[in-house]
């Protein structure tokens, strides 16, 4: 279907592609990995042609349709959310806006001449729109839309109002619903909640064309793939099977590659030492002049790069006191919206709470009230004795000075700190080598992310509250960060949408919501995610497994 054949690609001094060959078949469910700046972007742009491969060929069936769903989202007014994702499905989404602009024209006194041409034109329009399924278009797409998380409010308001993340949601809607040959689709789950994200795993498993997509969700990409395309050194290299296998599979080969270096090695030594040996010996000339020349011969093995994780331990945080927050007949509302009516819970020592609940029940606005950030309309919230608090929130972004750059945002928060101290907890969180001398202003979402929680663990708090910790993280930083949280001696209330996220670090369960997304009563469960799940049958609220 589509096939790179000994691609070379470089950007100045940059090598991404050397001599690389990779092939996409018909129905393949394809994940793209690899570490940043490896290449995964520059290969989708490869396959709609909005870039070349300086060597060799990128060969794309002319008939082939490609949707693309990538992070630069283009602006977006004038239309509902409704018609801007039908505008993406082809030739029967040009139909659909055509007759809507007839419908205008039938409307208009001014084009009353006009109105035979007008209406013939209309006539023939909706025929073909009939003919090609538009009308069940319709409610196709209102399906995509309530599946990412639109109400019918939503959808049938100016999509010109929405944020850039719901923006995201329009752009991906309108790619789903152009059902191409081939789905490229560029971090998927990064704007989405875990609702939609599972909304989105059963959609591209029961689409039948091909998909090669990246994404930072350990299981959304061990349940929706069935091959791994690696991009590293330059290389692409295949695994068939789904993330984990991938890196069961990575271990092994390495293994496998160390032991014949080894070998190789040892067999490399002992043929130089019978050349050194017998150099000077003219019996021996022919064996050495042979030796020689097979040893120029050999393809020599290298040594698999090795991926340098750094380790950093984190200090143990003081003592809080037994009772870390008392949330007493809290109520809070906004306008005629009702989140909260006589909201009672206690937060102890050691527990981890993660918030679950649909877009709207409140998740944000529980962890703002806890943090001081936001008031409650009637109750009280209390906070527990000896109590230091670290608040995550994406706004926590903007407390880094975009003037400095990493090293320096570190060595002013902490100026008794050692420069090997901050350097070690900058490269646990994936800054290594010059990449800490990069000025804030030009760090990415993730960067900036992985700053913030760097800067928070190093001292820590004793109780972490924390709004999407993982937005935008890749995935060995969140790997790093579950494991460091693991043993975080302290209490933790939080939201995430990332599964191994929740399951790795929760022992209690808040649920907003309901089934229904409107019960103003939350439900509390004394064990953790994986309980809540079994004890459900649903891995967030009104989704059944």
């Amino acid at each position: 279907m589509i096939a790179f054949s000994r691609i070379s690609k470089q950007y100045g001094r940059q090598v991404l592609f050397v001599d690389a060959s990779f092939q996409l078949n018909p129905g393949e469910r394809v994940g793209l990995v690899g570490p940043n700046g490896s290449g995964k972007t520059t290969l989708f742009r490869m396959i709609v042609g909005e870039e070349s491969a300086d060597d060799g060929e990128v060969s794309v069936p002319k008939k082939l349709t490609i949707g693309y769903f990538r992070q630069d989202v283009e602006e977006m007014s004038g239309r509902s959310v409704l018609d801007e994702a039908i505008a993406g499905s082809g030739r029967v989404g040009d139909l659909h806006h055509e007759l809507e602009a007839l419908q205008h024209a039938m409307g208009d006194p001014d084009r009353a001449g006009d109105m035979d041409r007008i209406l013939d034109r209309f006539g023939h329009v909706q025929e073909a729109y009939e003919h090609m399924g538009g009308y069940a278009l319709e409610a196709q797409a209102r399906a995509v839309l309530h599946g990412l998380g639109f109400d019918d409010e939503r959808i049938d308001g100016d999509v010109g109002a929405l944020s850039g993340g719901w923006k995201m949601r329009v752009a991906m809607a309108r790619v789903l619903l152009g059902n191409p040959d081939v789905l490229l689709m560029d971090e998927p789950t990064n704007h989405l909640d875990i609702e939609s994200i599972i909304w989105l795993e059963a959609f591209l498993k029961g689409r039948a064309g091909a998909l090669l997509m990246t994404s930072h969700d350990r299981e959304f990409m061990n349940r929706v793939v069935s091959k791994i395309a690696e991009i590293d050194d330059g290389e692409i290299t295949a695994y068939s099977g789904n993330y984990d296998f991938y890196e069961r599979e990575r271990t092994i080969r390495e293994a496998n590659r160390e032991a014949a270096y080894a070998r190789q090695q040892a067999m490399l030594a002992k043929e130089r030492r019978f050349i050194e040996r017998f150099s000077a010996h003219a019996a021996k000339a022919a064996q050495v002049q042979s030796r020689v020349k097979a040893l120029d011969k050999i393809e020599k093995i290298e040594l698999p790069k090795q991926r340098r994780v750094v380790a950093f331990d984190f200090r143990t945080p003081p003592r809080s006191g037994e009772q870390v927050v008392t949330v007493e007949g809290v109520s809070k509302a906004f306008g005629s919206h009702v989140i909260y009516d006589g909201l009672n819970m206690t937060i102890r020592r050691g527990e981890r709470w993660c918030v679950m609940g649909r877009n709207g029940a409140g998740k944000t606005t529980l962890l703002k009230m806890v943090a001081g950030v936001l008031a409650a309309d009637a109750g009280e919230v209390r906070l527990g004795a000896s109590l230091k608090m670290g608040y995550f929130a994406q706004q926590a972004l903007d407390v880094l000075d975009p003037d400095l750059t990493i090293e320096e945002q570190l060595q002013k928060d902490f100026p008794h700190e050692s420069p090997g101290v901050l350097r070690n907890l900058a490269g646990a969180f994936q800054f290594s080598g010059d990449e800490i001398d990069k000025k804030i202003r030009a760090l990415s979402g993730g960067e900036k992310t992985r700053l913030v929680m760097a800067r928070m663990l190093l001292d820590p708090p004793n109780f972490l509250v924390l709004d999407e910790p993982t937005n935008h993280l890749d995935l060995a930083t969140k790997e790093m960060l579950v494991e460091a949280l693991r043993d975080f001696d302290g209490t933790m209330l939080f939201v995430s949408h990332d599964r191994a996220f929740l399951r790795g670090l929760s022992n209690r369960v808040l649920e907003l919501g309901g089934e229904s997304g409107h019960d103003t009563h939350p439900h509390l469960y004394p064990g953790s995610y994986v309980e809540y799940v079994q004890r459900t049958g649903h891995e967030a609220p009104g989704v059944h497994a």
